[in-house]
């Protein structure tokens, strides 16, 4: 099992959605997801999520508000991920873990190939404001 925590990083009513690179594992490859990553041993979630969007985008997080937590079997990984809505406290999105990124409203996300593990999050923020 591993355990990885992710951001829904919001602006102005705007979701950041990041583009994997290309990957052996189709399942993942180029899709989209919110950026996060694995929890280190001694951290929290919270403090793991901060680090991660530091060490992925260069950017500072702020307000963060537990969202959901999903769970997802890939042909070779069991996989538990905690989301967190959160916001940009200091810098700008800067890539370097993936390839593209986007900022979309709410009504636009289901318009990206997202990876399995991150549709209920899309799901769940497209159902709470319509």
């Amino acid at each position: 099992m591993l355990e990885v925590v992710a951001a829904i990083l919001e602006s102005e009513d705007y979701f950041l959605c990041v583009q994997r690179s290309e990957n052996r594992k189709e399942y993942i490859s180029l899709k989209w997801e919110f950026p996060g990553g694995k929890i280190e041993p001694g951290e929290n979630r919270e403090q793991a999520l901060r680090r991660e969007i530091l060490e992925e985008l260069d950017v500072e997080i702020e307000n963060l508000e537990y969202f959901m937590t999903i769970e997802h079997t890939y042909s070779d990984f069991h996989l538990v991920m905690h989301s967190y809505t959160c916001s940009i406290a200091k810098g700008e999105p800067v890539l370097k873990e993936h390839v593209a990124s986007k900022w979309l409203r709410v009504e636009d996300l289901d318009q990206l190939d997202w990876a399995a593990a991150d549709i209920p999050i899309v799901e769940k923020l497209m159902s709470g404001r319509d």
